[in-house]
């Protein structure tokens, strides 16, 4: 018998350790540099979190998933500003804290957390997106990225995407002691257009690099090139043979206008298969 009650305590003061190993500690305090999963923890500046909200338009009308969300600060704030936001964080101790901060802060029904790895989440019904992640990162979740809905836009904390260059770079003014990290880099996901497409000017052939787009329209039989060739989103623009083209991109189809010779006429164009 008293064997069985040495081991029945045994049992019971090692669940206990378990449990509390398991369950993150109310009094935790990060430390800038701890490791994380993919990358030390280093927080964002509060100047730069308003100017990468900024610089993404975020609205209300947005839902912001931030992608390894640390203390939680860039989802609080995009919440005090209306905006539904999530943020997925791999440190459980982490996303506990940042828990705490949005009930602090009132914003509890706007600002929620998950604990969970970037790389087995789908974020796809983001229309914002904010990371502080390494190049090497971003280059993994690139192609992800790309997938999103047209228009989608991406802000990143002074690390880029490599080739795909950015639509736009801020910077933030200096806060909280530190003159590093202070740069914004934003991308609009564009809209997928490469190939062949049918349209009353004729045949035209996209080739696109990201968002920037070229190629050719061919009318009997004469090529003229696409110089000049955009997308923002869903938006397209271009010139050709002195014309100038803009439209938008839904799927398979291009609707929009063509202005030549100081005259403007609707034009579209539909996807070939």
């Amino acid at each position: 018998m008293k064997a069985l009650r040495l081991i029945s305590a045994w049992v019971c003061v090692s669940l206990m350790a378990v449990a509390a190993h398991a369950q993150p500690a109310k009094d935790f305090k990060p430390e800038v540099g701890q490791q994380g999963k993919d990358v030390v923890w280093v927080p964002t500046s509060l100047a730069l979190v308003n100017k990468m909200l900024d610089m993404a338009k975020a609205t209300p009308s947005d839902y912001l998933i931030d992608l390894g969300s640390g203390d939680g600060r860039t989802v609080i704030t995009a919440a005090k500003r209306g905006i539904k936001a999530l943020g997925i964080e791999y440190n459980p101790d982490m996303v506990e804290l940042s828990k705490r901060a949005a009930a602090k802060e009132g914003v509890t029904e706007r600002a929620t957390f998950m604990k969970a790895d970037l790389f087995e989440t789908d974020f796809s019904k983001a229309t914002v997106i904010t990371m502080f992640l390494l190049p090497e990162i971003n280059l993994k979740l690139r192609p992800k990225i790309l997938g999103l809905k047209p228009g989608t836009r991406i802000v990143s904390n002074t690390f880029t995407m490599g080739e795909w260059e950015a639509d736009e770079t801020g910077t933030a003014a200096s806060d909280e002691g530190s003159s590093y990290y202070r740069t914004a880099l934003l991308w609009i996901v564009p809209a997928k257009v490469e190939g062949a497409w049918k349209s009353g000017s004729g045949d035209i052939t996209f080739k696109q690099e990201f968002q920037k787009i070229s190629g050719s329209i061919s009318t009997g039989g004469v090529s003229t090139l696409v110089t000049g060739g955009k997308l923002r989103g869903d938006q397209i623009s271009f010139s050709a043979g002195g014309a100038q083209y803009t439209g938008t991109v839904s799927g398979n189809s291009i609707a929009g206008a063509v202005v030549s010779g100081g005259g403007s006429k609707e034009w579209s164009a539909a996807r070939q298969k």
